[in-house]
């Protein structure tokens, strides 16, 4: 359904802050591994956070490191998933993450694509996708209720009514031929 993952992305955040997401991509027969960075300014703040994701072949997440620097040091969780949505944080059970096949990170633009990719939504088809909720601002892991709306096409592009019904948030996304958001509205525009 989708082209095969770029070798490299890329991402200007705007709007909620200003900063920049690299990512690097190692896509194998037995999934994909994605590292990336967010550097960025919000609310006054300064930092930056580093990842790695392992996906399945079927773009479900198995494991995440995240790690953030701020004003005090570097911080970091480890998650990891059985695939089947069973989830440890920094290896202990989270029930709370029951369910969920992605992880979800605040600072990225990119995670948006894990449901996207799985699904392979028609138009006019809904889908729920919680997401283990990684925050930029001391990785604070919760669940997060998204719903993936998939409307008509803008040219060869997909595009998604997206719903986080617990920050009151929708937007459209649009994503490119190889499922990655080209444009987050309010969040994060495709630079690479």
């Amino acid at each position: 359904m989708f082209a095969p993952a770029p070798p490299t992305a890329a991402w200007q955040h705007r709007g909620a802050r200003t900063g920049f997401e690299i990512a690097y991509f190692k896509v194998t027969e037995t999934g994909v591994q994605i590292d990336g960075c967010t550097t960025a300014v919000e609310d006054g703040e300064v930092w930056a956070v580093d990842y790695q994701i392992i996906l399945d072949p079927s773009w479900h997440t198995r494991r995440a490191t995240v790690a953030t620097r701020r004003r005090g040091g570097w911080h970091t969780v480890e998650l990891d998933t059985d695939g089947a949505g069973n989830w440890t944080v920094d290896g202990l059970p989270n029930t709370a993450l029951t369910g969920c096949l992605d992880v979800d990170l605040e600072a990225s633009a990119l995670t948006n694509a894990f449901p996207v990719h799985r699904f392979g939504l028609d138009i006019d088809a809904t889908t729920e996708a919680p997401a283990a909720y990684v925050r930029a601002a001391g990785l604070e892991v919760t669940r997060l209720e998204q719903v993936y709306h998939r409307i008509a096409d803008d040219g060869r592009h997909q595009r998604f009514a997206y719903t986080a019904p617990q920050f009151d948030f929708t937007s459209t996304l649009i994503y490119d031929e190889s499922g990655f958001v080209l444009d987050y509205p309010g969040i994060a525009l495709r630079a690479h």
